[in-house]
């Protein structure tokens, strides 16, 4: 399977639905690929983007821990497929483990892990959209948007 590297652009609430959806977009492409998202991934994803260190440690941030004491290591997320309107991932460790994770659980951890993030060549063609270069208006919209919230934005 062939797979490209893409970058979190941030989270935004979906109106009217009020759904939150992550923004990611393709390394060196332009094709974005959105996912809806529950609240609290949102939040976890926001709070890593933004460096915020909760007093405790959230379930991300454990999960980071627990593999740091277990001395293992996340190598890359892999975003797979979309089936019935599900997201599927992967999240491959070192030794050739993988496990599968909802994509907001892998996005949330390779943020805290400095892993990258990479999407097939399927998943991207099936739920991608292309944006030119030329036409960045609305993801300079977002961006402004993201630059105006906060993570306890979406808090339930």
């Amino acid at each position: 399977m062939d797979f490209h590297a893409v970058d979190v652009v941030g989270v935004r609430v979906e109106m009217p639905s009020n759904q939150p959806i992550v923004l990611l977009k393709e390394m060196g492409g332009d094709r974005y690929l959105p996912i809806w998202v529950g609240a609290v991934e949102a939040t976890a994803i926001a709070f890593a983007q933004q460096g915020v260190q909760p007093p405790r440690p959230l379930t991300h941030d454990l999960l980071k821990d627990l593999l740091g004491a277990l001395d293992r290591k996340v190598e890359s997320i892999h975003l797979t497929e979309l089936k019935d309107g599900v997201f599927y991932s992967l999240i491959n460790l070192d030794q050739g483990v993988t496990v599968s994770s909802r994509p907001s659980d892998a996005i949330a951890i390779a943020l805290r892990t400095g892993s990258p993030i990479l999407a097939s060549e399927q998943l991207l063609q099936e739920a991608g959209i292309q944006i030119p270069d030329q036409a960045d208006d609305e993801v300079e919209k977002f961006r402004e948007f993201l630059d105006q919230i906060n993570p306890e934005d979406f808090a339930p």
